[in-house]
């Protein structure tokens, strides 16, 4: 997936557990997607004739019938599309006066962006994948504020909106324009079924984490892949988990950077947590191929079993979902480099939804926003997209993967440090990045990786 791309452990182990609904999430989603595009134009089809609306200024979902044209938005990435199209088809056979058009695709985002620029956007617009920058649509005065209205809205079950996502929506300014449907969280993946048949244990720590790999690389199988060509994947799933693991499970130290204050970069923990990649790396643990590939070459190797352990996101198994070969069994832990005893770190993300401020249908948008924010939705992704959703709820009787399941675990589980989504300066993102890989392959050393990135900070902050 490419480069696109917060709360309570408990909400969001809720989302996940609801759920269990970033593809690729966010930054891997366009990476992971096929070039084809596809806008199809949903009719009217039957059923039960449910009327779920709104008005522009009512949050009753129980008024006004739905008409006239309705254009949705998706980026289909490393989720799919299965669940757009189904949610859609629900939505439609509930409202069949409606006429709903759907454009979606890997490559839609850029395909639609000179009509958000023309002033002629879709109504509505799920905020994944690369072309499409929450912060720079707002600032761009291209979606709606939806502060009020989200106050008092209600989703079809009756329950407030703001009560039942994992985690809130993000506020720009106090103003609140999207709001997160897709909950993802970075962690390390390996094959339960190779673990049990070799008799390795599965980490829980990072001491657990080096044993174990010491076993797999003495069995010539290499214990660690990643994506070399995407460092995100590795400072997502391992470096940052670790610097709030040494900085005392607080998470504000990665907030500091993202502020691009220099001493947070400076910090001890940041060290601690450079140290332990630099062990994976001395001990020969890391395959030599990773610095070179890309995210779906890292993956194939995964999943052929030459690599026993891969960074990734909670989207990976549906991205490889054709490649999967019979018995591959996912195992996953958002962290493996806390101390023995130390608590688990996700480093989660979400993906938004969002109304057009131009949109020419706000009441079926709405409407929509109204609908897909049920706890039936949360449970239809989690089993269609194989990921968690930012909707509080119950999947342990869903057909969701197990994975997902065991996730939710870790997310609901009070001991677990879950951090919010943090976006970093570009620049700085990249510098840390680049680092990364030539920490990796011994260019450099923890302090010149230190070093490194405070300059690209220092820079960005003139």
């Amino acid at each position: 997936m490419t480069m696109t791309k917060k709360m309570a452990a408990i909400g969001l182990a809720s989302m996940l557990a609801a759920v269990s609904l970033t593809g690729c999430g966010s930054k891997d989603n366009n990476e992971a997607a096929s070039t084809n595009t596809t806008t199809e134009n949903t009719t009217s089809n039957t059923t039960e004739n449910t009327t779920t609306n709104s008005t522009n200024t009512s949050t009753d979902t129980t008024t006004a019938k739905l008409t006239g044209d309705f254009e949705i938005q998706y980026f289909v990435g490393g989720y799919g599309d299965k669940w757009w199209k189904q949610v859609i088809n629900d939505f439609q056979a509930a409202n069949p006066d409606l006429k709903i058009k759907q454009s979606g695709g890997p490559q839609i985002n850029e395909q639609m962006k000179p009509r958000w620029i023309g002033g002629n956007p879709p109504d509505f617009v799920y905020i994944d994948g690369a072309g499409l920058n929450d912060r720079q649509m707002v600032e761009d005065g291209q979606l709606e504020d939806l502060t009020d209205w989200l106050k008092d809205a209600k989703n079809i079950d009756g329950d407030l909106i703001t009560d039942i996502l994992a985690q809130p929506a993000q506020q720009f300014d106090g103003k609140v324009y999207n709001i997160p449907l897709v909950l993802n969280s970075w962690g390390v993946f390996w094959n339960k079924a190779l673990f049990k048949e070799k008799g390795w244990t599965e980490p829980t720590d990072f001491q657990s984490f080096l044993d174990t790999s010491d076993k797999i690389k003495a069995a010539g199988i290499n214990p660690f892949i990643h994506t070399g060509k995407y460092p995100y994947y590795i400072n997502g799933s391992i470096l940052y988990p670790a610097i709030v693991s040494a900085n005392n499970n607080d998470f504000t130290i990665l907030q500091d950077m993202a502020a691009n204050k220099v001493e947070a970069f400076e910090s001890p923990a940041v060290l601690t947590a450079l140290n332990k990649i630099v062990e994976l790396r001395d001990k020969g643990f890391i395959d030599p191929a990773s610095i070179q590939i890309n995210h779906t070459d890292s993956q194939m190797l995964f999943l052929q079993n030459k690599d026993a352990f891969i960074p990734n996101g909670l989207w990976l198994p549906n991205e490889m979902s054709k490649d999967i070969p019979d018995g591959f069994d996912f195992g996953f832990i958002p962290s493996v480099t806390q101390d023995a005893g130390g608590k688990v770190v996700a480093n989660t993300s979400t993906s938004t939804v969002a109304i057009a401020k131009d949109a020419k249908n706000k009441d079926a948008a709405k409407a929509f926003l109204q609908f897909i924010f049920s706890k039936a939705q949360a449970s239809q992704w989690a089993e269609l997209s194989g990921a968690p959703s930012n909707i509080k709820g119950d999947i342990s009787a869903s057909n969701a993967p197990n994975f997902v399941k065991d996730a939710a675990k870790y997310l609901t589980d009070p001991n677990t440090v879950v951090i919010p989504t943090i976006t970093y300066n570009a620049d700085v993102d990249k510098a840390m990045m680049d680092a990364t890989d030539a920490l990796t392959i011994s260019k450099i050393t923890p302090e010149e990786w230190v070093k490194r990135v405070t300059d690209a900070v220092k820079k960005a902050s003139k």
